[in-house]
């Protein structure tokens, strides 16, 4: 794959808003996502000037993306469920003033259950929000509160029950491999999950991530045997319960997927607004990846002055693309169609043959000229079957 020349795209990508709201209640100790605890004496979040600061960052990005429709739009933090209904009623608004919607597109809403109310969940439901994401981890009390998180296994099931009043799509986020779980433990947690009978469970193993305090005080996991038979009892429980395990920790209903992921493992276009936001734009001589400013104050200021917020652009290489496609599309069980790859990437099938070999050799995927799909190995080894295909390793070859 080296001195590729560069690549030309036929047709752009599905495109997907992501918008990043970084303020939440208290900050998990395995949290390395780009969230900040409320503090101060009134635990205000500055809302309104966030409000405005993304209808600007979206205003600003128009250019890039000009013209083209959003599949999807998803609302992640954080905890995006402490802006009021009001504040998503107005960011909407905006996003369809200024990009056109597709039709039934998916907009989705991350939650956490410390944070549910009937009336303002119906509220989000009529600003225009289709689908909600609770973010549970566990309904085991004392696993909560290992986790730091800032609600109960009460208050779990109640999020879960108010929510079903209100929306059709829900997705519940678990978490297993935790803190001296066992794995009846982790049983009983999917077991209740699949029995709620929501459209979508995440189910995805605690490890411990750098600049967290788990990382620096890391509590007693389960070793990866334990935790290997909770991925496979998780497996099993969901597939009685007629959940399709369709990505790595994505468990769906019928034609229930998440749309807005999809997009992601399929190497979709997404514009990321909002503190510490990532995008991934595609044109027809390049892709192109940017992050915007991480801190919320530094952004608001930026926001304020009218400077850019966008903090880091670069281009992905001819030489990066392959492997970037494979980091995504390979996360999905069923694989995806050979054609998909020229399509979203612009290179030849062949530029990744040698890498596709050894993989197949090592039992880790098959392919034909059809499709390319990682076999049970290559699941469960995933790092592995990515690892072939990197850059450095292939040049280093």
């Amino acid at each position: 794959m080296n001195d590729l020349p560069v690549p030309k795209l036929k047709a752009l990508p599905p495109l997907s808003l992501y918008i990043h709201i970084p303020w939440c209640l208290k900050k998990c100790p395995y949290c390395d996502f780009n969230s900040h605890e409320i503090r101060g004496q009134d635990n205000q979040t500055p809302e309104d000037e966030y409000v405005a600061a993304l209808i600007r960052d979206l205003e600003l990005a128009l250019a890039d993306v000009w013209g083209r429709r959003l599949s999807s739009v998803f609302f992640g933090g954080g905890t995006p469920s402490l802006f009021s209904a009001r504040s998503i009623d107005t960011i909407l608004t905006a996003v369809r003033t200024l990009l056109p919607l597709e039709h039934f597109a998916e907009v989705t809403l991350e939650a956490n259950p410390g944070t549910f109310e009937a009336q303002k969940f119906a509220d989000f439901r009529a600003a225009g929000i289709n689908r909600l994401s609770i973010g549970i981890q566990s309904f085991n009390p004392q696993h909560l509160k290992a986790l730091g998180r800032v609600h109960d296994d009460q208050e779990a099931h109640r999020a879960v029950e108010i929510a079903q009043k209100i929306f059709d799509n829900i997705n519940l986020d678990l978490m297993y491999a935790l803190p001296g779980q066992t794995l009846p433990e982790a049983q009983n947690d999917i077991e209740t999950a699949c029995a709620a009978g929501v459209t979508h469970i995440s189910a995805y193993h605690l490890t411990l991530e750098p600049n967290t305090l788990f990382h620096r005080f890391p509590p007693v996991l389960p070793d990866d045997e334990q935790a290997a038979a909770m991925q496979e009892m998780i497996e099993q429980v969901t597939a009685s319960q007629q959940y399709r395990n369709y990505e790595t920790s994505a468990f769906a209903r019928a034609g229930k997927e998440s749309r807005h992921n999809m997009n992601y493992w399929q190497f979709g276009d997404y514009l990321g607004i909002g503190a510490g936001a990532h995008s991934k734009i595609s044109f027809a001589d390049k892709i192109v990846r940017q992050m915007r400013y991480k801190q919320p104050k530094e952004y608001l200021g930026k926001a304020q002055s009218g400077e850019s917020l966008v903090h880091t652009h670069q281009e992905v290489t001819a030489e990066d693309r392959g492997f970037e496609f494979m980091m995504n599309a390979l996360r999905l069980n069923g694989g995806f169609d050979t054609s998909l790859f020229q399509e979203r990437t612009g290179l030849p099938l062949s530029a990744v043959r040698q890498q596709l070999d050894e993989a197949e050799q090592r039992g880790l995927l098959v392919h034909d000229h059809l499709r390319i799909k990682p076999t049970i190995l290559g699941r469960r080894f995933l790092n592995d079957l990515l690892q072939i295909f990197l850059p450095e390793k292939n040049s280093a070859g």
